[in-house]
């Protein structure tokens, strides 16, 4: 096979080469030669990484507009990043999928771990939904919907361009249709026993997220016969688990009334709808006002949005972890059970547990950590890439 026809770009003599070879995924601009031709190369372009010495690394995604300048696509440079390429890469994703799961509903692409740099593909049945996350993504967006269609059979595919890096990226936020018929309304999707209807157009992210099944199925286990208060609960997404559980009722809260609608609905399909009540209202004052009332509960579960999206809002971040689970804890009953979760890849593991249990002793109460939960098994980690680890699920009995 002949070198395929793309430009080349270089690391600094000072740059770290060894972790690039060793499976860092990113390459960073300070790290690149940054010469009037390299900064030139549209955003998106695919070039030859070479080490100071000209050897080379790898095919890699440029960016000369993104702090990220490079994303490594492929060690081998005589590859060519086509749509073959695109078909066999989810190809290969695809495989641990339905190894894993039996109905066609998981996240089909995990960005850096499953070779695709930035792209995250959920799958909804006979639809996926693309985001794409970073320009050489977008670039080659018609070739990847086509690519998801030839592997998977599905009728629809979907962009999504919610996610906040695209910002970074120098990408636009709009979303659209890429094939196929869009769907009317929300999409059910059945998990753990239950099933949530999907927005998969005006939703957050995607519509649903898939990396909190294993910890849904482990609330779900405490939930039987309890009495439950989701908080920062989307579409339902601990409550109706748990309801599916056995839970003997669950109130959901959220800002969002669309969102609460959509766990309403989702209740309907799975015939708890008597047993879910919901509250619309910003968290931190919805859990003041139920303590004021004298509410208490056998299992409260907080799952808020990234309070530490990047390391500059990480100490912001961990002190608005340590009120969720102040306020949280003084809701549950003696001998009950607190569940709170961060998806701040900011916040590891060590600071969000240390956040979370000073909060629960700064409300007079003690406990017992009985598990951490993580993403599921679609959510692959990148073991060179801390921040593909994101999602920690923290469960006290208090």
């Amino acid at each position: 096979m002949t070198a395929a026809p793309y430009p080349v770009i270089r690391l600094r003599p000072k740059a770290e080469a060894r972790a690039i070879r060793h499976g860092s995924p990113w390459v960073f601009e300070g790290e690149i030669v940054t010469d009037r031709r390299t900064r030139a190369l549209p955003p998106g372009s695919i070039a030859v990484l070479e080490d100071a010495e000209r050897a080379p690394l790898g095919l890699v995604a440029v960016n000369p507009k993104s702090r990220i300048m490079a994303r490594m696509l492929d060690r081998d440079t005589r590859a060519r990043i086509d749509g073959d390429w695109l078909a066999a890469r989810i190809g290969h994703a695809l495989a641990l999928r339905t190894r894993l799961y039996e109905a066609p509903f998981y996240r089909l692409v995990h960005a850096e771990a499953d070779g695709l740099p930035g792209v995250v593909i959920d799958r909804f049945g006979d639809i996926a939904v693309i985001q794409p996350n970073a320009a050489w993504a977008e670039a080659l967006l018609p070739e990847m919907a086509a690519a998801v269609q030839s592997v998977t059979g599905v009728a629809c595919v979907l962009k999504n361009a919610s996610g906040r890096v695209r910002a970074l990226e120098g990408l636009d936020g709009e979303s659209g249709t890429l094939a196929g018929v869009a769907p009317d309304g929300a999409v059910p999707v059945p998990m753990n026993g239950a099933t949530y209807m999907a927005d998969l157009l005006g939703g957050q992210k995607t519509g649903i997220f898939y990396d909190q099944r294993p910890n849904h199925a482990f609330a779900a286990r405490l939930a039987r016969g309890a009495r439950v208060l989701d908080v920062f609960a989307h579409v339902g997404g601990f409550s109706l688990a748990a309801l599916a559980g056995g839970a003997e009722g669950a109130l959901a809260v959220d800002s969002a009334q669309p969102a609460l609608d959509l766990a309403g609905e989702g209740a309907a399909r799975s015939g708890v709808a008597a047993r879910l009540s919901t509250r619309r209202g910003d968290a931190f004052e919805v859990m003041e006002a139920l303590a004021a009332e004298g509410a208490r509960f056998d299992l409260v579960i907080c799952d808020p949005p990234a309070f530490a999206p990047s390391k500059p809002a990480l100490e912001k971040g961990l002190r608005a972890y340590e009120r969720v689970a102040r306020l949280a804890a003084a809701l549950v009953e003696p001998g009950g059970y607190l569940g709170l979760c961060s998806c701040s890849h900011a916040a590891d593991l060590s600071r969000f547990r240390t956040a979370c249990t000073r909060g629960i002793g700064r409300a007079g109460r003690a406990g017992q950590l009985i598990h951490t939960g993580f993403a599921g098994p679609d959510h692959p980690l990148h073991p060179s890439l801390a921040e593909s680890g994101y999602l920690k699920a923290l469960f006290y009995r208090l």
